[in-house]
């Protein structure tokens, strides 16, 4: 599970730059909403699309099927009948907090329109080398359109990687989506770095090296040096400099200073550093250059919510292996049409026409996403620009 675990939130996030590290921080962690699973005997023979409003305290998002042996299965199919036997997964914000109750009138409605998200090659550049990262390409190759390319940047010499690969199981006649581009340099020297087409990539994530990985604070001064680097060269690549700075956002950092030019070139392509140390990721947070795994933590946090209830590892396994159901966010007008109403209820009965579940959302102004919200009952009018966190099958 800790491989699918790290190489997979690497992979959430290099899909979608909005995907909140939070989000998982909220759910992994015990004091916000988890994943609970138990048995309620008074909704068996209910069909699984109205378990989904039955509980105002929780979302359901999978049932945990008797007949077949205790099997889990997120997002079934809306006329499955609960059996006896039956479990059902929910996110909610603790064992006793929530409780089945009678079924809300809720509007149905339709989708405003076939919203298809067609995918596109992309090209992906690795700093460093984790002892890992052949499963980490294997996952990539699920994940991403045919003909993208992966860059692979680290001071291991090009004639050992086929070899360390092959060794740590990677089958090259495997790899159907992506290319791979070997560099051998130094990620901490800047004229190793300035060799790359840094302003080409879709997205580039920093590993935490394993030549340094047995300290934390000394692999993550390493990675912060690489981030700061790439930004500043990239800073310096952006067309029209000057006029790209003139419409930053007045805020912490000025306008003309180093760290505002950094914040412009975060908005043209996506950087994932990986981080060891939980105080680090304050100095991230604060700059907003960069977006981060905070692979130990999260790790930890995975590991204790499996040690509280051990059938929590078969949902996490899904949701983050290369098939199944997985986390993303989706804007709000796959669901709504503009000046429309709806309650969250009828937001989840909405996204169950594309087979997804929705589990929260995140408004506009708001820095934070909400998971399993309070009120499911209230009309709001939402915005454009709001998004919602739904488990949906992998694309």
């Amino acid at each position: 599970m800790l491989v699918f675990v790290v190489n997979n939130f690497f992979m959430l996030f290099e899909r979608s730059f909005e995907f909140n590290i939070q989000i998982w921080e909220d759910i992994l962690g015990f004091e916000n909403c988890e994943f609970y699973i138990k048995r309620w005997p008074k909704l068996d023979g209910m069909r699984f699309e109205d378990v989904l409003i039955s509980f105002p305290e929780a979302v359901p998002c999978g049932i945990k099927v008797a007949s077949y042996g205790g099997k889990i299965i997120l997002n079934p199919d809306d006329c499955y009948v609960l059996q006896e036997g039956d479990e059902v997964i929910v996110i909610a914000e603790d064992d006793d907090t929530y409780a089945p109750a009678p079924l809300p009138k809720v509007r149905r409605g339709y989708l405003p329109k076939d919203f298809v998200v067609p995918k596109s090659p992309e090209r992906i550049l690795f700093c460093g080398w984790r002892r890992d990262i052949e499963d980490m390409i294997m996952v990539l190759d699920a994940f991403l359109a045919p003909g993208s390319e992966l860059w692979m940047f680290n001071d291991v010499p090009e004639v050992d990687r086929e070899r360390k690969l092959i060794d740590g199981g990677l089958d090259f006649s495997r790899l159907d989506n992506i290319t791979l581009v070997h560099r051998e340099g130094n990620a901490v020297i800047r004229r190793h770095l300035e060799s790359l087409p840094l302003e080409s990539f879709d997205s580039i994530l920093i590993l935490a090296d394993e030549s340094v990985e047995d300290s934390a604070i000394q692999a993550d001064s390493r990675s912060l040096a690489t981030l700061l680097l790439i930004r500043d060269i990239q800073a310096k690549r952006l067309p029209c400099k000057e006029s790209l700075i003139s419409h930053v956002p007045r805020g912490t950092f000025s306008e003309g200073s180093w760290i505002g030019e950094m914040q412009q070139a975060s908005d043209k392509s996506v950087i994932i550093s990986e981080i060891l140390d939980p105080r680090t990721k304050n100095l991230l947070s604060v700059s907003k250059i960069s977006d981060y795994v905070l692979s130990n933590e999260l790790v930890s946090m995975a590991l204790a919510m499996v040690a509280e209830d051990r059938q929590i590892n078969n949902v996490l396994e899904e949701l983050f292996a290369e098939q199944g159901n997985e986390m993303q966010i989706r804007p709000s007008d796959m669901y709504l049409r503009e000046e429309e109403e709806l309650n969250f209820f009828e937001v989840i009965l909405r996204a169950r026409q594309r087979k997804e579940i929705v589990i929260g959302y995140r408004l506009e102004a708001a820095e934070r996403a909400i998971i399993n919200p309070i009120d499911k009952v209230s009309r709001r009018r939402w915005s454009p620009k709001d998004v919602f966190v739904v488990i949906s099958e992998k694309e």
